[in-house]
């Protein structure tokens, strides 16, 4: 079964078409990825339309659907509309999560059809990844490792945290990745408390914790990854946190197969977490999923009731923030298996010290 497959599967009489406007849909339904356009899916045709800017590639590398330009002359809502008529579509499923109001509104007015939220449906295909995707998003990890490796060798006393995110793009992109994940974590000292802290002006010293959190896309899928190391030395406290954080994401990892719910899987590594007496300091979710997009559902967290399924991807990443102090966090990503997970971050999970 193809995507674009997929996709027909969910149409009924509820929906007898989809309009399909994030990029993450219209690449997953297309298997072709451009940054603008609009695609339209029913049992009697697609289309998909975009701009002068792609119209080219979409036409050369687009298959399943008939590609068109639009323009001044023929605007979004013609095209579509259009398609409406000739495929008979009377009602299309839209991706409400991914319209902004005005949107949405603007869609309501101007196309001669009902519209329908539908995003849970269109999205629902995509937790669940085809060998191809699973093939990206073990190379997306591959150029993260090897991107980590390299940015500790540039990592010294004085440099700024925003100085240490530059060289960690620099050597994300050298490596592969084809775009960011997200905005790289680089946070040091009493700022690895900020679990989303942002990288800053403070300069290294002897004696910190530094956490990196930062991943690639590649062929329009993510890693994700996170690593704290010491620069100098570490205390007696901070390798107690560390180990601490360590083995609760062990526990987690061991927890992880295809049939356990997500819940399940959180409650392994915080239960390691709280028995050591951190339990208040761990203040997010063990996991998430990811694919095209660095946070899917389901997810791994105290209310993940969701039961994973095989060739599912997830990330794995406890941690302890203790505030005005430091913090530590440790995250893989790892994917469902029927009788365990494989994990498809390689770098060392030991505290490193540089």
């Amino acid at each position: 079964m193809t995507n674009l497959d997929k996709y027909l599967s969910i149409l009924s009489d509820e929906v007898d078409g989809l309009l399909l406007t994030s990029r993450y849909s219209r690449h997953y339904g297309a298997r072709f990825d451009i940054a603008e356009g609009v695609a339209v899916v029913s049992r009697k045709g697609c289309r998909y339309f975009t701009d002068s800017r792609y119209i080219e590639a979409a036409q050369r590398g687009i298959e399943e659907f008939e590609v068109l330009e639009i323009n001044r002359e023929n605007p979004y809502s013609q095209r579509i509309n259009q398609a409406i008529e000739d495929f008979g579509i009377t009602t299309l499923g839209c991706e409400e999560n991914y319209l902004a109001l005005a949107e949405f509104k603007s869609y309501e007015e101007k196309l001669n059809v009902k519209l329908v939220p539908y995003n849970d449906k269109i999205s629902a295909f995509r937790a669940v990844k085809e060998p191809y995707e699973l093939e990206r998003m073990r190379m997306a990890q591959k150029i993260t490792d090897k991107a980590f490796k390299e940015v500790l060798k540039r990592i010294h006393v004085g440099m700024t945290e925003k100085e240490v995110a530059a060289e960690l793009v620099y050597c994300l992109l050298k490596n592969g990745g084809e775009g960011l994940s997200f905005e790289p974590i680089v946070v040091s000292g009493p700022n690895t408390s900020l679990p989303h802290g942002m990288p800053g002006e403070r300069r290294l010293r002897e004696g910190d914790f530094i956490t990196m959190d930062f991943g690639v896309i590649y062929q329009g899928y993510c890693s994700d990854m996170t690593r704290t190391v010491a620069l100098g030395y570490a205390t007696e406290e901070m390798r107690k946190v560390y180990d601490t954080v360590l083995q609760a994401q062990l526990a987690g990892i061991a927890a992880t197969r295809a049939g356990v719910a997500g819940k399940d899987i959180d409650a392994a590594a915080r239960q390691v977490i709280t028995d050591a007496g951190y339990g208040p300091y761990f203040c997010h979710s063990y996991g998430h999923c990811l694919g095209m997009e660095v946070h899917e559902m389901p997810s791994c967290s105290p209310s993940g009731a969701a039961v994973m399924e095989e060739n599912m991807v997830s990330s794995a990443e406890p941690g302890i923030y203790l505030p005005g102090k430091f913090g530590v966090r440790i995250e893989d990503v790892v994917i469902f298996q029927a009788d365990g997970c494989e994990n498809i971050t390689a770098s060392p999970k030991n505290l490193i010290i540089i």
